[in-house]
């Protein structure tokens, strides 16, 4: 039995394949697909953003390679990006709670 890392690991790589796959490359995530992702996967964080145009300026961060797509290592940082910031805001409010 995988252990909770190990099957968040899982389900990050299945998600990503799930929406890649969607254009018949599973590879990659094309500007459509990374959007649908974003706003299922990710709909609270598409929702925050008051830019219209956030899902291309992401696109265009995550390209690193300016292919117009994005792979999974690309995506990755997305992710990671995400949690890192998930995680500050955690202990700002751990902080705030502390102090009361």
């Amino acid at each position: 039995m995988p252990s909770e890392l190990e099957g968040a690991m899982e389900s990050l790589i299945k998600v990503f394949h799930c929406y890649a796959d969607k254009d018949g490359d599973s590879n990659t995530l094309n500007k459509k697909e990374l959007k649908e992702l974003m706003g299922t996967e990710l709909s609270s964080f598409l929702k925050s953003q008051k830019d219209p145009a956030a899902v291309e300026k992401i696109m265009k961060d995550l390209d690193q390679n300016s292919d117009g797509l994005v792979d999974f290592q690309e995506f990755v940082s997305l992710v990671v990006g995400l949690s890192i910031a998930c995680e500050c805001l955690f202990q700002f409010h751990i902080s705030k709670l502390a102090k009361k």
